[in-house]
């Protein structure tokens, strides 16, 4: 009798670890478009630093994308549960606020196209590490605060493929899911940032298949950090269109959804027509906000 019971409470536990490793591999799928704009978004945010401090950067921004992880996964979990109408507008202001980051890069760009970031070589020419570490805090800020409307879209829409399971199960595959795509997004920032050191450590290797893979990833690196930069910005309109695309179909009754677009025959052109005009509409609000921020500057001056 007892044995009978150890071997169904082991057919229980591996049912449920099927489970929820199904519900996991679905959620992470579901995510894939969003973990890649994450992964171009926070690339982009924690390049541009000191060799020596790239990785502890990395890891400040990691911990920092943990403990949001933290606060959002219960906080996503009891909304679901006592107020489901709260996510939708909670993700439409991260919509707006990923729209306004990436609208103020591209107008920094335009205004100061002909400037460079100087701040790092000032405070080199003083010595001063304080006002190093400073730069260093105020890019980690930026890109945890980032992050937190990121994961909240990711959290979000893991939640959403699997609305009829569990609490527990809900639960617990959500926090698999929050530790999993961390580990996998910074893991591979850290591997980005550090391309080019790896490209002068084969620089004093004696072969020359070495030496090539060398002078190839000390090409790549500064190549891929600004490709980076351009797909993170775009990333920003993209997510960010794409959730305000979706908060208007949650509260208006239109002829067409604008998050699901269906104008020819072939999903690729729908899905592609969908990019674009996600892409479209986080660029419109996002240059919206920029002008209503700058006049207010304005004004207050």
């Amino acid at each position: 009798m007892a044995a009978a019971s150890l071997l169904a409470l082991f057919d229980d536990i591996a049912t449920l670890l099927d489970d929820i490793s199904v519900m996991s591999k679905l959620a992470v799928k579901k995510t894939a478009g969003v973990l890649g704009d994450d992964l171009a978004v926070n690339a982009e945010q924690v390049g541009n630093v000191r060799a020596e401090r790239e990785l502890p950067v990395v890891w400040a921004v990691a911990k920092g994308s943990l403990i949001n992880k933290v606060i959002i996964v219960p906080i996503v979990l009891l909304a679901s549960l006592f107020m489901p109408w709260l996510i939708t507008p909670v993700l439409m202001l991260g919509g707006l606020f990923l729209c306004f980051e990436g609208a103020e890069k591209v107008w920094h760009s335009i205004i100061h196209r002909h400037a460079k970031d100087h701040s790092q070589t000032k405070a080199l020419i003083v010595d001063s590490e304080a006002d190093l570490l400073a730069i260093e805090a105020d890019r980690v800020k930026g890109a945890i605060r980032t992050d937190f409307i990121l994961s909240l879209e990711i959290i979000v829409i893991a939640l959403s493929t699997m609305q009829d399971a569990p609490f527990a199960k809900q639960a617990l595959v959500l926090s698999i899911v929050a530790l999993g795509i961390t580990l996998a997004v910074y893991g591979l920032v850290a591997v980005i940032v550090k391309i080019d050191d790896l490209g002068l450590y084969l620089l004093k290797s004696s072969t020359s298949a070495l030496l090539s893979i060398g002078r190839f990833l000390l090409w790549l690196a500064p190549a891929l950090m600004k490709t980076l930069t351009v797909v993170g910005t775009i990333a920003m309109f993209l997510v960010g269109g794409g959730i305000l695309s979706h908060g208007a179909d949650h509260y208006l009754e239109l002829a067409i959804a604008l998050s699901h677009l269906h104008l020819f025959n072939s999903a690729l052109a729908d899905g592609l027509t969908q990019t674009l005009f996600n892409g479209l509409v986080g660029a419109a609000a996002g240059a919206i906000i920029v002008c209503l921020v700058n006049l207010r500057g304005k004004e207050e001056h």
